[in-house]
């Protein structure tokens, strides 16, 4: 049948009449899909008719299905549509690089199976029925982000990306970076922060870039479907060379104890034999870090891009903060001595993804911390402050996960806000007091008496009882496992040299 034949025998579904009804029978769908596909590709494929369905494109290429002509087809369930489907997107989603002229970005879309034709009718119908398209946008990111958890590739929940990016107080005009952006939520975010108080579409400059191709496509189709105006750089690994530009704001969901990070040369292209040593680059000033764990060359990476006064926000393991491995102490002592450590938040276990397992802190890095507008009142050059915000959680409804809570983030916020001395309504700035086990502001003389540890926990701790004294001696235990974890790794690493050089 081509395009300008009228539909015969198309059935009529009554589409779904609210938001929550719409949300329903998507994720019914996405469930159903699962069967006859992986459920990652099932999301991705959701999303892709979701971003089909509104976001602009160019001019269509003769013969590739439009989102009007799918929707137009007869429902039947062996229609033919999960060609027409895959053609569609193959050619309309977001690419990066060259795109192959017969098959587009085919490689990256999910396929959809015979199978599905019947499924693809009735999602193309439910979406093209709802003007709701952030509410079922928000729910294909949380499905996406839930089939991938396992792998270490979530997207970083809302009330995260709200903390941390309250945490940098980004500004319009603002020159805003996420280096591993995942599906682009803290880019989302930061534009509404930002949107709410000046009222009007901000003049930022947002970049991303993550890894994973698929992943950077899921990542334009989340902002061009808002209608937000980003950069997504090619697809690759932002720690293989220094970032070009300098930022105002750096905000980074990274991925944690990263293994053999650095690009290999030489001998150490066979992997089988110790890799050669990390290239000497402008971002390691006192030396490369480990090859065996990226931790360290992340939060080097991320104060190097930093502009004068710029700030950053990040997610790190524990380990880093408190850990005696002589990489990671060397580093915390030259944050300090450069004065760039504003804040640890200590955060709560299994509020997200990959510290589900690992106990992870907030790290806030500030390239000027004297008294000025748009930071705060307060002079807090050669100080730190400490947040231990480990129970300040609560239950997911429905299920046995945790969450921060939208409570919580505001919580802390507002610590730090009071610390620093800024008050959105123009209200004069209530001083700040220490809260025994919530927050303590520490000199940097006393950070340095306490061997460089940043460990919020271990300067903002709770008062002695039984059940703290139990809870303090199994998190002592853990995190002196992962450090002697480390530190075994790190000696296995020289001893492979050592033996190389024999």
């Amino acid at each position: 049948m081509s395009r300008s034949e009228a539909p015969q025998g198309r059935r009529t579904v009554p589409a779904p009449s609210s938001p929550e009804q719409v949300l329903a029978k998507v994720r019914q769908h996405l469930a159903q899909l699962s069967k006859l596909m992986s459920t990652p590709d099932a999301a991705r494929l959701v999303l892709g008719l979701l971003y089909l369905s509104r976001a602009p494109h160019s001019v269509s290429k003769p013969g590739v299905p439009t989102w009007s002509w799918l929707s137009s087809r007869p429902a039947r369930p062996d229609s033919g549509i999960h060609r027409a489907v895959g053609q569609a997107l193959a050619h309309c989603l977001p690419t990066f690089g060259a795109r192959d002229s017969d098959r587009g970005v085919m490689s990256l879309v999910p396929v959809p199976p015979a199978a599905s034709d019947a499924l693809l009718h009735s999602l193309i119908e439910v979406i093209g029925s709802t003007r709701q398209v952030g509410l079922l946008l928000d729910q294909c990111l949380r499905d996406l982000s839930t089939a991938q958890t396992d792998g270490s590739r979530y997207f970083t929940p809302r009330d995260m990306a709200h903390l941390m990016v309250g945490a940098v107080v980004p500004h319009d005009r603002h020159r805003v970076l996420d280096p591993a952006c995942g599906s682009g939520g803290l880019l989302v975010e930061t534009h509404r922060y930002v949107s709410e108080r000046v009222g009007v579409s901000p003049a930022l400059s947002l970049q991303g870039r993550e890894q994973h191709t698929p992943t950077s496509q899921v990542a334009a189709m989340n902002l061009a479907l808002r209608a937000i105006e980003a950069r997504f750089l090619a697809p690759g690994d932002s720690l293989t060379e220094p970032e070009p530009e300098l930022h105002d704001i750096i905000l980074a969901n990274l991925p944690f104890n990263q293994r053999d990070w650095a690009p290999y040369t030489g001998a150490g292209l066979d992997r089988r034999r110790p890799a050669s040593p990390v290239p000497v680059d402008s971002r390691w000033p006192e030396g490369p870090p480990p090859r065996g764990s990226a931790n360290s060359a992340w939060i080097q990476h991320i104060a190097h891009a930093l502009a004068p006064g710029g700030r950053a926000a990040f997610l790190m393991a524990d380990t880093v903060a408190g850990t005696r491995q002589a990489a990671a102490q060397r580093l915390r002592e030259r944050l300090l001595r450069d004065d760039q450590v504003e804040c640890l938040i200590a955060l709560p276990p299994r509020v997200f993804g990959h510290a589900r397992t690992n106990t992870a802190c907030l790290w806030v890095l500030n390239k000027d911390k004297s008294a000025r507008p748009g930071w705060g009142t307060r002079d807090r050059r050669r100080q730190v402050l400490f947040i231990n915000a480990r129970r300040a959680f609560e239950p997911v409804p429905g299920s046995r996960a945790r969450m921060l809570g939208g409570k919580n983030a505001a919580l802390i916020l507002e610590t730090l806000a009071t610390w620093r001395g800024l008050f959105e309504d123009g209200a004069a700035a209530a001083p700040y007091a220490d809260r025994t086990g919530w927050s303590r502001s520490c000199s940097s003389e006393e950070i340095a008496d306490n061997g460089f540890s940043l460990m919020p926990t271990s300067y903002a701790w709770e008062p002695p009882s039984p059940e703290q004294d139990t809870r303090d001696r199994i998190d002592r235990l853990k995190f002196e496992l992962a450090d002697q974890f480390d530190r075994m790794h790190d000696l296995e690493l020289r001893l492979l040299d050592a033996l190389e050089e024999i």
